[in-house]
């Protein structure tokens, strides 16, 4: 596997109510992109205790035409309507690995 050369950092904030449906739903989508997506070298769904309504994710991919595949999957459109009411705001951050 070549080492990767694009990450990605996601912050969600969440409506309170939703916050454990959208954990499931948020674990579900990075085990289909590990699995289904061969460009796909890490995906880590994170929280923080101290922002209780926050998931952080961490991804990365083999490179910025990898990243633009994934944004074409019919598993992340699903993802995206299975969430879209739950989200409060997504903040979405495409960095170039240059060390690791």
């Amino acid at each position: 596997m070549p080492a990767a050369k694009c990450a990605v950092h996601v912050v969600f904030r969440i409506k309170s109510e939703n916050f454990q449906e959208f954990l499931d739903v948020v674990k579900a989508q990075a085990n289909n992109s590990l699995t289904r997506e061969p460009w796909c070298q890490q995906f880590d769904v994170c929280v923080s205790p101290d922002t209780p309504d926050t998931v952080m994710l961490y991804e990365t991919y083999d490179d910025r035409e990898s990243f633009a595949k994934h944004r074409q999957t019919s598993h992340l459109a699903e993802f995206n309507q299975a969430c879209a009411g739950w989200v409060v705001t997504r903040d979405v951050t495409i960095w170039d690995i240059v060390s690791g």
